[in-house]
């Protein structure tokens, strides 16, 4: 039993401790893209799964719901803009989930790395969460991997995403990123020409970058990810045990 309370304890503290140092701003963008590391690269051990489990099922149990960062009016915040909202889930699903993110921040691909997956087997697909992905560029190469998600059809949308995170530390860090993009732009089916007719594009650079300042302006959001809940805002990557915290009561 000590053993087991012992690796409870250190994984509640890694918990904790993820949640803290977890998001990405204009400031540390750039140090931690140079990087290539994230704070959440941090990996624990179990001896077998039976205990993995246990510690699992505890942490979800204990896990409190953190304090929200403040209060946003959900009915502004989901007003149609520019850009039309890229969302998965019910439409009338009891919780909206919009998160904003930039495509450099390793936070934001920590979240859609280890934590996305379980978000949405768990909440989203059985119709109790909306979920909606915006843009919140922080730097021009950030902004161009968005636009091609935008161009690519609707349904790679996610898809692209996904793979533009998982394949962040090549392209985001190369010394040619715009040849690292169009390799993996390629792939989603772009050609030389969709590809630069999709970052000249200049209404769609505007109307991402407004789509963050209206962020930034008028809904606090300052770093990403930012997640905002039904009304309230969480900066951060947060773990699907913090995110269950946060939503099972508004279910």
């Amino acid at each position: 039993m000590f053993r087991l309370t012992s690796r409870l304890k250190a994984a509640a503290t890694v918990s904790l401790l993820a949640l803290t140092l977890a998001a990405c701003s204009d400031s540390s963008d750039q140090s931690t893209q140079a990087s290539g590391a994230s704070a959440e690269a941090v990996a624990t051990e179990t001896a077998d799964a039976g205990v993995t489990s246990e510690i699992t099922g505890a942490i979800e149990s204990s896990v409190e719901a953190p304090k929200a960062d403040g209060d946003v009016d959900m009915a502004k915040v989901l007003e149609p803009g520019s850009l039309k909202d890229m969302v998965l889930g019910e439409e009338n699903a009891p919780v909206t989930v919009v998160e904003y993110m930039s495509m450099t921040c390793p936070h934001c691909a920590a979240f859609h790395e280890e934590n996305f997956k379980p978000l949405k087997e768990k909440y989203i697909d059985s119709g109790k969460v909306r979920f909606i992905l915006r843009e919140f560029p922080f730097d021009p190469r950030a902004a161009a991997a968005i636009m091609l998600a935008r161009c690519a059809p609707e349904a790679q949308f996610f898809p692209m995403v996904d793979v533009l995170f998982q394949q962040q530390r090549t392209w985001a860090t190369a010394t040619d990123g715009r040849e690292a993009l169009l390799q993996i732009a390629r792939l989603a089916g772009f050609t030389q020409e969709s590809f630069e007719a999709c970052l000249t594009n200049q209404k769609l650079l505007d109307d991402v970058n407004a789509v963050r300042t209206k962020a930034a302006n008028e809904f606090g959001v300052q770093s990403t990810p930012t997640f905002i809940i039904n009304g309230k805002r969480y900066p951060g990557n947060m773990s699907i045990e913090v995110m269950s915290a946060i939503i099972d009561p508004l279910l």
